[in-house]
């Protein structure tokens, strides 16, 4: 009876370490769902160029650009490490990238589906 029971917690355990892990690597969120996490006081961070970023970005952003060397030094002098991230480029192949290495070092994160192109096409504000 003893070893069922510790068998019941370990897999509740396991279930639940499983679980918690799932929001670190969901996919990318609509514009609704980034809105609503910006809202709550998440960060967000625009990780494109600087020609791309002077071409127009999203009120409040970071810029820290992914292709860059030295992006994860940049990005965690950046980011607090507390708080959720909304991140985002121009599609999304570069936000999967920042993403996947943001969240191997802890963060939580959220990758804007679309990127910025989703976002304008949406008729959602970009500041130039």
């Amino acid at each position: 009876m003893k070893i069922q029971a510790l068998a019941v917690v370990t897999l509740l355990a396991f279930c639940s370490f499983a679980y918690a892990d799932e929001a670190k690597v969901s996919e990318p969120v609509k514009i609704e769902m980034a809105e609503k996490y910006l809202a709550d006081g998440a960060q967000l961070l625009d990780v494109r160029t600087k020609e791309e970023w002077e071409e127009g970005y999203l009120a409040g952003a970071t810029l820290v650009t992914v292709t860059e060397d030295g992006f994860m030094e940049k990005a965690k002098a950046t980011l607090d490490l507390k708080k959720p991230v909304v991140v985002y480029c121009r599609s999304g192949k570069r936000s999967a990238m920042a993403t996947k290495q943001l969240r191997s070092a802890g963060y939580t994160v959220y990758e804007i589906e679309g990127g910025i192109n989703a976002w304008v096409e949406a008729g959602k504000p970009v500041k130039k």
